[in-house]
């Protein structure tokens, strides 16, 4: 049977940058099982489309997300990424 989750690795991405703001892609792509260069897409992506921000910090990135933006899928778009990830990731405050 082959492996298949309900979750994109976009979504999969902002639930483990909303448990650690600070994670390094080397870090984000073990976390989903891809390599550091999709890493840097999937968050380059997310940043172009001004879900994410991301701050230097020295050497380091941090990120933010904007919770208050909506879902980019026209079936679920009046909720937001905040609502998405109090569900999936249980948090509570923007991260």
């Amino acid at each position: 049977m082959a492996e298949w989750s309900f979750l994109t690795n976009h979504a999969r991405a902002l639930i483990t940058i909303a448990h650690d703001p600070d994670t390094r892609l080397r870090d984000l792509a073990a976390a989903l099982g891809i390599t550091e260069r999709t890493a840097f897409g999937i968050v380059s992506d997310l940043v172009e489309a001004g879900y994410v921000e991301k701050d230097k910090d020295g050497r380091r990135n941090r990120y933010r997300i904007h919770t208050d933006l909506p879902l980019r899928d026209p079936v679920t778009r009046e909720r937001t990424i905040g609502q998405l990830l109090a569900v999936l990731a249980g948090t509570t405050t923007p991260a």
